[in-house]
């Protein structure tokens, strides 16, 4: 590859309808988001949940890019075959294979605009960068989760998450819509400036960097006994201190906190994630330095060299 493709996911899971809607508005007027010249495919990443209105039809597909899952043939689960559809058509080999994937989707909680990258690679924090330096997004570095992993963006040589919110799961929400063809606007901007080399990178990121993940307090049988205090729900991005209200049961008891001051809740009280024992994220926020080779990674991923 000489030239940059772009690969651009709405629909992963299938009860985020917004962004799957302004694709498929684009499709029929290309004048709805100006591409830059860009060499860009953009698809429906779960086409058959979108239409059940399902996040999923037998696993979440964005845990499915795990390269065993991929190779094991017996796995015949929709989202697993549809992952290696995926991959067939725009992966390193694939038919129109693409170096940066970058995946809209939709939250319930109060996070507002965000970026998420997974682990840190130089291309994905320079990237997300300079959407956090005209935007102001933040950046959540999800990391360091071994129960997460498969993460769709991984498996390209560069990628990203664009998260939207809050709004309700199969919810066509006005607000959501113009946010999201904001954020797609100025992330293909940023990407032609990219391929052309005039791109300037800012010298820092701040990101939120994932640390650990906290249940909602649980019965003896397994059961949900207590809900997220009300001074903690919708409060994402600020810090929480020991001591501070974080659970309520029925009865008006208070749970609190007994972490490390300072950490970061973010994605409180996540919708999809009751069903993987997330009640929130905690997170650490740093200020890293953009790497000096910055440039070099860029043109190995432009030139289809993997970058570090």
């Amino acid at each position: 590859m000489s030239t940059l493709q772009v690969l651009l996911i709405a629909g992963t899971h299938g009860n985020e309808i917004n962004a799957p809607w302004l694709f498929k508005e684009w499709n029929k007027s290309a004048a709805i988001i100006n591409t830059n010249g860009l060499s860009i495919s953009k698809i429906i990443g779960n086409p058959e949940a979108l239409k059940a209105g399902k996040r999923y039809i037998d696993n979440d597909l964005n845990r499915s890019f795990r390269e065993d899952l991929l190779e094991d043939k017996n796995n015949k689960d929709y989202e697993t075959l549809r992952a290696r559809e995926i991959v067939a058509s725009y992966g390193k080999q694939g038919k129109e294979p693409c170096q940066i994937a970058i995946d809209f989707h939709s939250t319930t909680s109060a996070m507002g605009s965000s970026i998420v990258i997974y682990g840190r690679r130089s291309v994905d924090l320079a990237i997300a960068s300079l959407l956090q330096l005209r935007l102001g997004l933040p950046v959540y570095l999800h990391e360091g989760d071994d129960s997460q992993k498969g993460f769709l963006v991984e498996y390209w040589p560069c990628g990203l998450v664009v998260e939207i919110g809050p709004v309700a799961q199969g919810l066509l929400h006005p607000n959501i819509i113009k946010q999201t063809k904001l954020v797609l606007q100025c992330l293909l901007i940023e990407l032609a400036a990219l391929k052309s080399g005039s791109v300037l990178f800012p010298e820092r990121i701040v990101v939120h960097r994932h640390i650990r993940s906290i249940d909602f307090p649980r019965s003896g049988s397994g059961d949900i006994d207590a809900f997220v205090h009300a001074s903690r729900q919708a409060a994402d991005w600020v810090p929480i201190k020991k001591g501070s209200p974080l659970f309520m049961k029925l009865d008006g008891a208070t749970l609190c906190y007994k972490g490390d001051d300072s950490l970061v809740p973010v994605f409180i009280n996540e919708a999809a994630y009751a069903e993987k024992n997330i009640a929130m994220s905690l997170t650490k926020r740093e200020v890293w330095q953009i790497s000096k080779n910055v440039e070099e990674s860029i043109c190995n991923l432009i030139n289809g060299i993997n970058p570090t």
